[in-house]
């Protein structure tokens, strides 16, 4: 029985080869489409159903597709956005986790985000993005 599913999973893993597969923006599309059916037998939300039916197929096409540049493009996009949403709230606990021992502050050119230490008076930070150098009182 056991050599039947290792046939089976190499047949399947020989027909996938050459397609995409899955990432990060097809595991979120099958998520939304599966809680847009869900929300569908609210009244009057009949039409979420065909959305999440919608997402259900785009991230199928996506899984099986062969153009594997433009998969990866729209996953470089997802992540911009992903990232973006993230990185604020991730920045938010980094403040409040370090608001004991460090000081954030941006950049006033490239208005990168930077840490210095608590409590070492005047210092100069240089930015590791644009080079600039900037003095700060901790």
């Amino acid at each position: 029985m056991k050599a039947w599913f290792q046939k089976i999973g190499y047949k399947i893993a020989s027909w996938m080869y050459g397609r995409y597969g899955n990432d990060k923006l097809t595991y979120v599309l099958l998520i939304s489409a599966l809680l847009l059916s869900f929300l569908a037998y609210l009244p009057y939300c009949f039409f979420l159903y065909f959305v999440g039916l919608g997402l259900l197929i785009w991230s199928v096409f996506r899984t099986f597709s062969k153009n594997i540049p433009k998969r990866r493009r729209e996953l470089e996009r997802y992540m911009k956005i992903h990232n973006k949403f993230t990185g604020f709230f991730k920045l938010r606990r980094n403040k409040w986790r370090d608001r004991k021992t460090h000081v954030y502050f941006k950049c006033p050119k490239c208005r990168a985000v930077l840490r210095v230490p608590k409590g070492k008076g005047s210092i100069t930070v240089t930015c590791p993005q644009c080079g600039e150098r900037i003095n700060k009182n901790t």
